[in-house]
C-alpha cells in the first residue's frame, strides 16, 4: 500500500482528501495542527501526529521517519496565528519567516514547500484525488441568477481577478454593481458576514482563483459553512470560478441554497 502525507489545516478539506485517498487504497499519514485541525480527522487517516504551530518544522522529521516522499496540504492554518507569539517559540520557524520577503500565504507556504523539497519530499497539488469536487461551468442550484445578479457576477468577476492578482484576497461582495466589501486576511466567511452588515442583504459574492494560483497549497474552497453564512447575511447569489474552486459538501450546500432561494453558479473566466 502506497503512503501519502497530509498537512492538515482546518475545516472539512483534510477529511475529504483523506476519504478520497483511502478509496484509492493509500495509507494516509497526517500531521494535524493543534487549534486548527478537526479531531474528527483521526477517523479517516491511518496515522495522525499532532503538533503545535510552533512545532511546524517537526513535519519534515515526521514524514522522513515514515518514509513518505509525497505530501498534500489541505485546509488553512488560521491566518491570524501567523502574527501570534506561537511563531517566536521555535527558532527554526522564526528564522524561516524572517528570511522571506513578505507574509503572504503564497510566500510562507512556498518557503515551507522549499524546505520539504530539501528534505526529499514533494508537496503535490492539493486537488489530488478530488477533481470531482471542482464544479464545471453552469448553474448549480435550481434557481438561475436574475438579470441584475448576472450583471453583478460579471462586474465582480473582473474586479475579483484584479484583487486576486495583487494577492489581497479572492472574493468580493457586490450589490447593484457597487463593491460592498473585499476579502483580505479574514477569509471568505468573514467577508460575507461583514458585507451582509453593510449591504443589508441581496448581495452577490464572487470568489475566484489567483491568476498564478499555486494549487499545492492555495486552492479556493467553498462549502456548507459558506452557504450558511450566505443565508445569515441574506445574500442572494454566489459565483465561483469553474474548474478551479473546490466545493465541499455540495449536496447539503445546494439543498440549503435551494431552500433559501440562493443562486449558485460556476463561471468561466476567459482571461485567467
Amino acid at each position: 500500500m502506497e503512503k501519502i502525507g497530509l498537512i492538515a489545516g482546518n475545516r472539512r478539506f483534510p477529511i475529504v482528501f483523506s476519504q478520497e485517498a483511502k478509496k484509492r487504497n493509500y495509507y494516509v499519514v497526517a500531521v494535524a495542527i493543534k487549534g486548527d485541525t478537526s479531531r474528527i480527522l483521526r477517523k479517516y487517516v491511518d496515522k495522525l501526529y499532532w503538533v503545535d504551530l510552533s512545532e511546524l518544522p517537526r513535519l519534515f522529521e515526521i514524514f522522513k521517519s515514515e518514509g513518505i516522499n509525497k505530501v498534500v496540504m489541505a485546509g488553512q492554518i488560521s491566518p491570524y496565528r501567523l502574527f501570534s507569539k506561537e511563531i517566536s517559540k521555535n527558532a527554526q520557524l522564526k528564522s524561516l519567516l524572517a528570511s522571506i520577503k513578505d507574509k503572504r500565504a503564497d510566500t510562507i507556504f512556498g518557503a515551507i514547500a522549499g524546505k520539504l523539497r530539501e528534505a526529499g519530499i514533494d508537496l503535490i497539488s492539493s486537488t489530488t484525488f478530488i477533481d470531482d469536487f471542482l464544479p464545471q461551468e453552469g448553474t448549480l442550484t435550481r434557481r438561475e441568477p436574475s438579470a441584475s445578479e448576472w450583471e453583478d457576477v460579471r462586474f465582480g468577476l473582473a474586479l475579483a481577478k484584479e484583487i486576486a492578482a495583487l494577492d489581497i484576497g479572492q472574493a468580493v461582495a457586490v450589490k447593484d454593481k457597487a463593491i460592498v466589501a473585499v476579502e483580505a486576511l479574514e477569509g471568505t466567511d468573514n467577508l460575507i458576514r461583514r458585507a451582509g452588515r453593510i449591504s443589508r442583504g441581496k448581495m452577490t459574492i464572487v470568489k475566484v482563483s489567483k491568476p498564478k494560483q499555486d494549487i499545492r497549497f492555495d486552492v479556493p474552497v467553498v462549502g456548507l459553512n459558506t452557504v450558511k453564512n450566505l443565508v445569515k447575511s441574506r445574500a442572494s447569489c454566489l459565483a465561483i470560478e469553474a474548474h478551479k474552486t473546490l466545493f465541499i459538501d455540495q449536496d447539503a450546500s445546494l439543498s440549503l441554497a435551494d431552500k433559501k432561494g440562493i443562486a449558485i453558479v460556476a463561471v468561466e473566466n476567459n482571461n485567467s
